[in-house]
């Protein structure tokens, strides 16, 4: 503007100057103007402008202040990658929510356990997505010392716990766990502390009503004195077979040796085991078979397979009816030995197979009781086998029979070299 004057005063003509170092001025300004609204529009893709005086310090700055946002942009979107990363590793479930419960983000345990569907389910409200009545007085409730225990929404298999904790202005979290296996287990030592109670108390009541009856009255005859310590033998018989079972139930859960490494004669067993089914049998003429490969041995401990199969064989026998057939067979293939007890019983529904190596676990309470069974020696057999590394499958038909399957490794079988060793 001073060159202006200058040189309007030369002229003599200040005001014409003037004007023309003014558009000028103005000019170079909206140039620069148009080139920053280009570069905010389409700052991505293009450098900053180049210039001089105020605007090159703005385009400067500005461009510092870009490079700064994108290091902080960079270090949320790290932050935040890593606390997704975080969240999909724990074994729980996370929902994030506004404390008015709306759903704002999941993890996939999370999205698994309550039904969560992306994206339709964001926005929503949870109360709205787990329709259970007892859920939403949780929820209404809110107190983080206490936990929702409920079916899966959309697993009925499924158990799970919730916690919702209130963090950070007007949010909260919501941490959801599979606890089908803690609430089995807890529902398997209330059936186990039920049935023990039970087993115990019936057998204590008769003998001690029998006590009671002999010590009160002097005069009883000879005959019901007889019959009474009969019952009484035979009740304590039973509750020493409860407490045997226990003993080694609790010895193959607990056991911390390794199992023996013996040559197991399991054909020699079959047969020894065979001739106790048939007393065991008795007037009930069941058809016994065993149908054994004798050149095939395994290693193991002797006497707990023969508890093992032992257990087996009688529940063919108790669970047959009169005249009933049962095989025995044991043989090999690729997989490896397998002992198969097939019977021609009552069978046992579909819905048991999952729990019926449970202890005291029982298909027919009735007939268990009225056989003199414990409810132990599948659970037993299940054990026994674990130790082994075998396995035990099932497959049975209600009114057809079934058939129990001991299924021993391909490195359980004794080679030929040892076997004749053995020998």
């Amino acid at each position: 503007m001073l060159l202006a004057i200058i040189i309007g005063l030369i002229f003599d003509n200040v005001a014409i100057m003037l004007a023309i170092a003014l558009a000028g001025y103005l000019g170079w300004m909206l140039h620069n103007l148009r080139h920053l609204w280009r570069w905010l529009i389409k700052g991505k893709k293009y450098a900053p402008p180049s210039s001089f005086g105020i605007w090159g310090d703005v385009f400067t700055e500005i461009y510092r202040l870009q490079k700064r946002n994108k290091k902080r942009q960079k270090r949320l979107v790290n932050l935040l990658n890593r606390f997704r990363e975080t969240t999909e590793a724990m074994p729980d479930g996370v929902v994030v929510m506004q404390a008015n419960g709306t759903i704002e983000w999941w993890n996939e345990i999370g999205g698994k356990l309550l039904d969560l569907k992306y994206p339709h389910d964001v926005g929503q409200r949870v109360t709205n997505l787990v329709r259970n009545p007892q859920f939403q007085k949780f929820y209404d409730k809110a107190d983080v010392d206490e936990r929702f225990v409920f079916p899966a929404p959309g697993d009925g298999n499924k158990i799970i716990s919730i916690r919702i904790t209130p963090y950070g202005q007007d949010q909260s979290l919501l941490m959801a766990r599979d606890v089908t296996l803690i609430e089995r287990v807890e529902q398997i030592r209330r059936d186990f502390v039920a049935n023990i109670s039970h087993e115990l108390r019936t057998p204590l009541t008769v003998m001690t009503g029998f006590l009671e009856a002999m010590a009160s009255d002097e005069g009883i005859d000879e005959q019901s004195r007889k019959r009474s310590i009969e019952l009484m033998q035979q009740q304590s018989k039973r509750m020493y077979r409860l407490v045997e079972d226990l003993m080694l139930l609790s010895r193959l859960e607990n056991e911390q040796k390794p199992v023996k490494h013996e040559v197991v004669h399991v054909p020699q067993m079959l047969l020894t085991l065979k001739e106790e089914a048939q007393v065991i049998s008795g007037e009930r003429a069941h058809s016994i078979h065993v149908e054994a490969d004798n050149d095939l041995l395994i290693y193991g401990d002797a006497k707990e397979l023969d508890s093992a199969f032992s257990n087996l064989i009688i529940n063919a026998v108790n669970y047959t009816p009169d005249k009933g057939s049962i095989t025995v067979k044991w043989f090999k293939d690729d997989a490896g030995a397998h002992l198969a007890i097939s019977d021609t019983g009552i069978g046992i529904p579909r819905h048991h197979l999952a729990r019926i190596t449970e202890r005291f676990y029982r298909v027919d309470v009735a007939r268990s009781r009225e056989t003199g069974g414990s409810g132990l020696g599948l659970a037993i057999v299940k054990h026994a086998l674990n130790r082994h590394n075998a396995t035990l499958s099932i497959d049975s038909e209600v009114g057809a029979g079934s058939t129990f399957t001991c299924n021993f490794p391909r490195d359980a079988i004794v080679d030929e070299a040892d076997e004749r060793a053995a020998s």
